[in-house]
């Protein structure tokens, strides 16, 4: 089957292919296309080397992607894939062709490659593991453990809790289930939005992914291959929100340097810099000195010198933190020496699943495309490593599966929650966490937040409760829901989390004027973050002022200057937005470290109303989205937003720091389960990533609004509207020959590039329909061998026909003085022989004299491009088709003969009774050798 690429009204590529590796290497191709510049930004992050475009400001991710070994991990995981599940390796693997053979044509789209003067890389197998590897490493928020240590030394373990919420460095998700006893069609629906940074171009991929196995929609994470967080395969959808589990520790080294020569172990400090010993040991829980293995790396950086950086892993991982500079002997972080951790910063190692198992659970994504009802689902999340999420699933039979998937550690509560001591014993893991938690569907309702639920035992920090309880009652209060009414719940701004701020607000007294009219408006408010309201905008201020107030104060202010952990930490460590976001607990605490919240909150109210809002919310809660270069088609207005972290419509300001807001629904799904015609989506950008594109910002409109686009299912709809065409086939190679033929369309000839159409020629001569073309059992790397044979010879060549932007036709020219037909026929000068296999015409594209048109093209380029006087072919006997399309073309027939068989170590030829036919210059109307 040829591959097909079709866009929807949206610009959203809809794929379809005859096998799932084949549908891969075109989910491959239409990525690159769409979104080459942020492929090669993700596969550079993941490598460790985006300061070499991106420049300084990208050094801190680059440092932190070395010395974490991202790379090195995500190719240790593919070695286990291809050893444990090669079905998927290889479709990862012929995914990873797509893109290669799609990024230069992406890149000429791109004018980000212009800018930084980036020339797209090779993406090796392991890539796609390693841009997922990049994107989720820090989902877990290890990096929180460094904060609760800073509020244990400066504040006591018991303040922990007071922070213990989803800080600024998470991401979560709303996801809610309705069963079919609260739907209009009595099937489930399933819908929600995850919450991320919100990038441009997005984090998310529509797309829709065909072949004869499976017909997916979803969400795709560009540069990964398949469907693996949200998807609808017809008969059963999925969706995932974050779990908040805990699962990644972090280890205080002890560490010592040997040099060269130096037995004795002592040297000078870890962080003495690069090269400053050629071994390193790391104290053990069992009392003994291990070797722990160290390189140095060079980080290119762009209008910048080049950046040395040593990389150390001891038995527990890789050091993320190589700790402060200063001589000695021994490093553990306590330079003192009183035997607790101190204010210098002691090498951290990082310990995480899939850097143990070497499996980031890729296993799933195959299956997931393959699931026919909820128990696939469930199977295939058995194998879910990376990152830890709450799943949830309904069928069109009525299954129901709510359930966390991924790989937890079995350890000590101290793992869990803090720094803890790689030498003392105890803090080993002791195996994985099984089985996984199971959620429950309540009156036809279940709902995730990122709130206490199935994954309590897993985590330590959750959201609050406010969307989760938000969206349940919003959900029983109706049962007969259809997906066109989810729109109205994403869009939900309630602030429930406003209450305690609120009720202080209501016990202050001796106010001014200003300050009591302020206070009173606030108390009367709908408490919604609607983008129009003036009271939002007020609330927000006031919010702001008591956050800034409560983070000067001096209990909390030593908090401010944590030690010098490396830059990618520091959204994990800021103050105020820590304030920010555990507000809520802060004002209802008992008490707070001696602060006057009364007189903080009576403070920041005159302040308010001294200064107040000029305007609505939406006038400075605005998208923030993160772009690794300027938008050159960005005006530099971002659109006004509704909502505010603990709304349902959670958009993410920092109060204190900013109205602007990074975080955001990185996409909103509708998964309508028993007629997926119904689903929705949208994106807050666009299909593209191009940014002349139409489609590159077309959603945001949409999405701000809270409009939803209609999923399209109809591949006859996909055919037949004018304004969704199909992606042309290879349409930056040049073509050696064009043409308009009447009636049939622009054809172009274009040289097989074997690795490139490989997807095409293997599907072309191995289909029963080719069978004379004699390589029916060949698989695809025996198809590949025999294209780059013949690429390499002088005297054989092969070219596609395109025929309208899609693959029409296969034919082959020869010299046939160095053919084996030169012994069954006297060749003259000017003889060229051909081989030709016309490709399957697409149901509704029949149109008398296709065949014909097709061979009239060809003739024309060998006969008047290349200016041969006659063509030679030779079809089997037994094809009688194709015999008598050659007559009706003016070939006039020869003698049957029987071709010799040939065996060459590339390629094994039977020996074939073929029918001789020839075609002159002058039968096909050519006069001169130019014609």
């Amino acid at each position: 089957m040829t591959v097909e690429i079709y866009r929807d009204a949206w610009g959203v590529p809809h794929l379809r292919a005859g096998d799932a590796r084949e549908l891969a290497h075109a989910q491959g191709l239409a990525t690159a296309h769409d979104r080459a510049w942020q492929l090669e930004v993700e596969r550079h992050r993941a490598r460790g080397t985006s300061a070499a475009f991106l420049g300084p400001d990208a050094l801190g991710w680059d440092r932190f992607a070395r010395q974490a070994r991202l790379d090195d991990t995500a190719r240790r995981c593919f070695t286990t894939l291809e050893r444990r599940d090669p079905e998927t390796a290889a479709w990862v693997r012929a995914y990873v062709g797509g893109v290669n053979q799609g990024l230069p044509e992406g890149a000429l789209r791109a004018p980000e490659f212009t800018t930084v003067g980036l020339v797209p890389g090779r993406w090796e197998p392991w890539t796609p593991l390693g841009v997922w590897l990049a994107t989720h490493i820090l989902f877990a928020g290890f990096p929180a453990k460094l904060w609760r240590e800073e509020v244990v030394r400066h504040l006591g373990p018991e303040a922990v809790g007071l922070f213990a919420t989803d800080g600024p460095g998470t991401s979560g998700s709303n996801g809610w289930l309705v069963t079919g006893e609260r739907t209009a069609t009595g099937g489930p629906v399933i819908a929600g939005d995850p919450h991320r940074y919100i990038e441009a171009p997005g984090v998310y991929q529509q797309i829709r992914l065909s072949c004869p196995e499976f017909d997916v929609i979803g969400l795709a994470v560009p540069g990964v291959p398949g469907i693996a967080h949200f998807g609808h395969t017809g008969t059963v959808a999925w969706a995932i929100t974050n779990a908040m589990a805990d699962y990644q520790d972090l280890y205080r080294e002890r560490l010592r340097r040997a040099g060269a020569g130096d037995e004795s172990g002592v040297g000078v400090g870890v962080g003495a810099g690069p090269g400053a010993g050629d071994r390193v040991e790391a104290l053990g829980p069992d009392g003994v000195w291990h070797p722990a293995s160290r390189h140095t790396e060079v980080i290119e950086v762009a209008d910048g010198d080049p950046v040395e950086v040593e990389v150390i892993e001891t038995d527990r991982g890789p050091v993320v933190i190589n700790g402060d500079i200063f001589s000695g002997g021994i490093f553990d972080g306590d330079a003192d020496g009183d035997g607790e951790p101190d204010d210098s910063v002691a090498p951290l190692s990082l310990r995480h699943p899939p850097r143990v198992t070497e499996d980031l659970g890729f296993s799933s994504l195959l299956p997931l495309l393959r699931a026919r009802r909820v128990a696939d689902v469930d199977r295939a999340f058995d194998d879910w490593a990376e990152p830890v999420n709450v799943v949830q699933a309904g069928d069109t039979e009525g299954g129901l599966l709510h359930r966390v998937a991924g790989r937890v550690p079995v350890r000590s509560e101290d793992n869990r929650t803090r720094i803890v001591n790689a030498w003392e014993p105890g803090h080993e893991w002791r195996g994985w966490y099984a089985p996984m938690p199971r959620g429950t569907v309540d009156d036809g309702i279940a709902v995730m937040a990122n709130q206490r639920g199935p994954a309590t035992p897993l985590g330590v920090e959750f959201a609050p409760p406010h969307r989760a309880t938000r969206l349940r009652a919003l959900l029983g209060t109706r049962r007969d829901w259809s997906a066109g009414d989810m729109a109205a719940l994403h869009m939900d701004t309630h602030l429930a989390s406003a209450t305690p701020l609120l009720d202080h607000l209501a016990a202050l007294d001796d106010l001014t004027p200003e300050a009591a009219f302020l206070r009173d408006r606030l108390l009367h408010w709908d408490r919604h973050m609607a983008a129009d309201s003036t009271e939002a905008a007020a609330y927000a201020a006031v919010r702001s002022a008591v956050v800034r107030r409560l983070a000067a104060h001096p209990s909390l202010a030593r908090l401010t200057e944590p030690p010098l952990y490396p830059e990618v930490f520091r959204p994990w460590l800021a103050l105020v937005p820590r304030v920010a976001f555990a507000l809520e607990s802060l004002l209802r605490a008992e008490e707070l470290y001696g602060i006057d919240r009364a007189e903080a909150l009576r403070a920041a109210v005159e302040e308010v109303a001294g200064d107040p809002p000029k305007g609505t919310w939406g006038d400075t809660h605005r998208l923030a989205p993160w772009r690794a270069l300027p938008d050159p088609s960005y005006d530099g207005t971002e659109p006004g937003l509704s909502g505010d972290h603990d709304c349902v419509l959670c958009t993410s300001a920092v109060p204190g720091l900013t109205d602007r807001a990074a975080r955001g629904p990185a996409a909103r799904y509708v998964w309508d389960v028993a007629r997926r015609e119904n689903s929705l989506w949208v994106v807050p950008f666009g299909a593209s990533g191009v940014p002349d594109s139409p489609h590159h910002r077309d959603q945001l409109p949409l999405w701000v609004g809270g409009d939803l686009v209609p999923v399209v299912t109809d591949w006859t709809k996909l055919m037949e509207d004018r304004t969704m065409t199909s992606e042309p086939y290879a349409a930056s190679r040049e073509a050696v020959q064009e043409q308009v033929v009447d009636g049939l369309g622009t054809v172009r000839v274009l040289r097989v590039d074997p690795d490139a159409d490989l997807d095409v020629l293997h599907a072309w001569v191995t289909a029963e329909r080719a069978r004379f073309w004699g390589m029916g059992g060949f698989g695809r790397e025996q198809v590949l061998e025999t294209y780059r044979h013949l690429d390499s010879l002088d005297t054989h060549h092969a070219f596609l026909a395109v025929l309208d932007g899609r693959p029409a036709a296969l034919f082959q020219t020869y010299e046939p003085e160095a053919d084996r037909v030169s012994e069954c026929y006297e060749v003259e000068p000017g003889d060229i022989g051909v081989h030709l296999l016309i490709a399957p015409v697409g149901e509704g594209d029949e149109r008398p004299g296709y065949s014909s048109a097709l061979l009239t093209a060809f003739t024309v380029y060998v006969l008047g491009v290349l200016g041969r006087r006659r063509v030679v072919v030779e079809p089997d006997i037994r094809n009688e088709k194709a015999i008598t399309r050659l007559t009706r073309q003016g070939f006039v027939l020869g003698p049957p003969v029987v071709l010799p068989e040939i065996d060459l170590p590339e390629v094994h030829l039977p020996a074939k009774k073929a029918q001789l036919a020839f075609l002159t210059r002058e039968s096909a109307g050519f006069q001169g050798r130019d014609g």
